[in-house]
């Protein structure tokens, strides 16, 4: 049965799963419009607005043009680092004023998709019930998803809505260094340039810990399905590639990709240890002449160390978005290497 046609605005198109989202609703033959604080570095073959999401009065100027629109994506993020304290207030408002400016632009609207986490269990502050499912209590914290959520929830409109929660995301993003995948690859490198051992930068019980994660364009196919399926409206899903693993069954599988030998993990912090070997990269890119990337564009240490912290296992129950009809999987393993791949091809790394 094919999905009905969208005129569909995706915010935060500039991000990976704005990206990601709008490329699958072009693929899918979908009308769409991409709305970032500033253009994408390499920009898709649709329109883009620049829309201030803090300020109301931009929000509902911009809208204007927006009349036709049936779908909104919402992957806007107010800025934020790696603890997981994001702007409760700020994330809220952006939303807000988005969603009512462009509903109340556009007519025809159906339905509004929102990007979540998940987060939403507390998987980043310790210890948690596993695996997660999407109505377990939610942690005694502050979350703009919950404030979002919320909010959509309670409101008295024709159109409905639906909410993504995938884990860790990954993708291949040239000259953005939040990604695992650059962050492994460039640790593989400099590892090798030093002559020692590819070994897990985590402890031995991280090493051991059940983890999963998505690619960025399984959960755009998952949002833009949540979009147009009656069965997903006004729910939320756990989105995850479909497979769980462990470190110490990838971690020989990487080295192996490398042509490494692996070491013991060592528990040591990446922030605090990999910034130094900066000459050491610009070597590589010298030797082996490939793309002049600065050291701070391929590798975000402290995002390293945040995704290979935790001491426990991290799974979400993906089962209620399979009942629903979505039964697409990846394989990460395949995933990773496929990733590792593309950078090699675009001469990101050796």
């Amino acid at each position: 049965m094919s999905m009905a046609a969208m005129t569909a605005v995706v915010l935060g198109a500039s991000g990976m799963l704005g990206g990601a989202i709008c490329r699958r609703l072009i693929e899918d033959g979908h009308k769409v419009v991409g709305v970032s604080r500033r253009k994408p570095r390499e920009p898709l073959p649709i329109p883009y607005l620049s829309i201030d999401l803090l300020d109301p009065a931009d929000c509902r100027a911009k809208a204007a043009e927006l009349s036709d629109v049936t779908h909104i994506f919402y992957a806007g993020r107010a800025p934020h680092g790696e603890g997981g304290n994001e702007s409760v207030e700020d994330n809220l408002a952006m939303l807000v004023n988005a969603v009512e400016a462009v509903s109340a632009a556009a007519p025809g609207l159906r339905h509004v998709n929102l990007m979540h986490g998940t987060k939403y269990y507390g998987n980043h502050l310790g210890p948690y019930k596993t695996p997660a499912e999407e109505d377990d209590p939610r942690p005694g914290v502050p979350n703009f998803y919950y404030d979002q959520q919320d909010w959509i929830s309670a409101l008295d409109v024709p159109w409905s809505w639906s909410v993504v929660r995938p884990p860790l995301v990954f993708d291949f993003t040239p000259g953005k260094p939040r990604n695992l995948v650059s962050v492994v690859a460039a640790y593989a490198e400099i590892m090798r340039e030093l002559g020692r051992p590819f070994s897990f930068p985590g402890t031995e019980v991280a090493y051991d810990c059940l983890a999963e994660c998505a690619l960025a364009s399984h959960v755009a196919r998952a949002a833009v399905w949540m979009a147009g399926e009656p069965a997903a409206a006004n729910q939320a899903f756990n989105i995850t590639n479909g497979d769980i693993f462990r470190w110490s069954t990838l971690w020989p599988r990487f080295a192996a990709y490398f042509g490494l030998e692996v070491g013991p993990p060592l528990g040591i912090s990446l922030a605090e240890t990999m910034p130094a070997h900066a000459p050491v990269w610009d070597h590589i890119v010298a030797k082996h002449d490939i793309a002049p990337t600065p050291y701070s564009d391929i590798a975000l240490w402290d995002y390293g160390d945040y995704v290979f912290a935790p001491t426990y296992d991290i799974i979400a129950d993906t089962t209620k978005a399979r009942r629903a009809g979505f039964h697409d999987v990846v394989k990460s393993d395949r995933m990773f290497t496929d990733l590792f791949d593309r950078y090699r091809a675009a001469r990101l790394i050796p």
